[in-house]
């Protein structure tokens, strides 16, 4: 087995990675890029035009016939490559589609994939899933989309991304040090932890919070890095919201911990990349045994496991009220936060545990070739 990856860290562009390593039998290529990050759109193309680059050169020394290549974005389009490579050496292509893109760049307008240029990337993505033995969904909505782009009814499976049910279990509050170490201890903490990026909406969490100033017992935790943090910090300042703050990225190690630290999490998603992307913080929340109140499409992938899940709560964008209406409750009902809670954890255990997620995997790997 071995795993083709960039040297950089998710937050750390620069780090110095090893080239090459061996974890557990696994043989680990960390290939060069460019490394510009992520906080800029142009610098961003730039790692990944080259990161495609070396992931071709380096999968063609690698791959053989018969080898299955899985192919797992982020970065987008890397089923190109990986189609390329596997026509070429005889092997079988599986897609692991993390988001669809360019239809995500393009529902966000993002400078030059639209139009003509746009038309072109849909067809040679649409290629490689054509290609492929099997495609991986992420969710219901996503695969629909996938099918309905090319009619692959026997090629898209929906597997649910997971998290290390294990290790990430329910603590109760008054037991998480982390709410003691950041000086929280007795405050409604109202979290969102992960990637604030452009496809998660945030002007609702922003005026709910200012609905909520007065409410000194209400606290607004912002844990995670990404496009959209410098521009929220700036706006907390801006509208004077002293009962929010911001923490950087929390080590695996105290995972269970910060996101165990809030009594209720918020999750984004625009409503116009419903079945493009899926916010997988989901399920690391869910497995912590805490409330979800999903700001987005009610209807969407999110919205209704939240809500047939019985684990929380699903508001539109700008329905800053309501989700205020909804933040006083909880605070005011703690048989009420247990119990979502609770339901949140019995979807991990019963739908979307890892192990289950392992069988699925190890279905389409090992039992599916032809």
């Amino acid at each position: 087995m071995h795993i083709v990856t960039s040297r950089q860290r998710y937050e750390e562009p620069r780090a110095s990675l090893p080239s090459a390593e061996v974890v557990n039998g696994v043989k680990i290529h960390r290939i060069w890029t460019s490394r510009f990050g992520r906080d800029k759109l142009p610098g961003r193309a730039a790692d990944y035009l080259t990161f495609y680059l070396s992931a071709g050169w380096r999968l063609l020394r690698l791959v053989e016939r018969d080898d299955t290549l899985v192919a797992k974005t982020d970065p987008p389009l890397i089923s190109i490559v990986a189609a390329m490579v596997t026509r070429l050496r005889g092997a079988r292509l599986v897609n692991w589609v993390q988001d669809v893109f360019p239809e995500t760049a393009m529902a966000l307008s993002v400078t030059g994939v639209s139009g003509w240029f746009g038309w072109i990337l849909q067809r040679l993505r649409d290629a490689s899933l054509r290609q492929a033995a099997m495609n991986i969904a992420l969710g219901e909505k996503m695969a629909e989309y996938l099918v309905g782009r090319d009619g692959l009814h026997d090629r898209v499976k929906v597997i649910h991304n997971w998290v290390d049910d294990d290790a990430i279990v329910p603590i109760p509050p008054e037991r998480n040090r982390l709410r003691q170490l950041w000086g929280l201890a007795g405050k409604f903490i109202v979290g969102y932890s992960g990637n604030m990026g452009r496809a998660h909406e945030f002007e609702t969490i922003l005026e709910t919070a200012e609905l909520l100033r007065s409410e000194t017992d209400v606290v607004f935790l912002f844990i995670g890095g990404g496009n959209q943090k410098v521009h929220l910090e700036k706006e907390t300042v801006k509208r004077g919201l002293t009962h929010v703050s911001f923490k950087r990225y929390q080590d695996k190690e105290v995972l269970a911990e910060s996101l165990g630290a809030m009594d209720v999490h918020l999750i984004s998603l625009r409503p116009e990349l419903e079945g493009f992307i899926l916010p997988s913080k989901f399920y690391g929340i869910a497995a912590a045994g805490r409330p979800v109140i999903f700001i987005g499409d009610p209807g969407g992938e999110i919205g209704e496991i939240v809500r047939t899940g019985h684990c929380g709560a699903a508001v539109r964008p700008r329905e800053s009220v309501e989700l205020a209406k909804l933040m006083r409750t909880l605070r005011d009902d703690s048989d009420l936060r247990r119990e979502w809670g609770r339901n949140a954890r019995r979807l991990i255990d019963e739908k979307f545990s890892r192990k289950r997620a392992m069988k699925l995997w190890c279905s389409i790997l090992f039992h599916s070739r032809g």
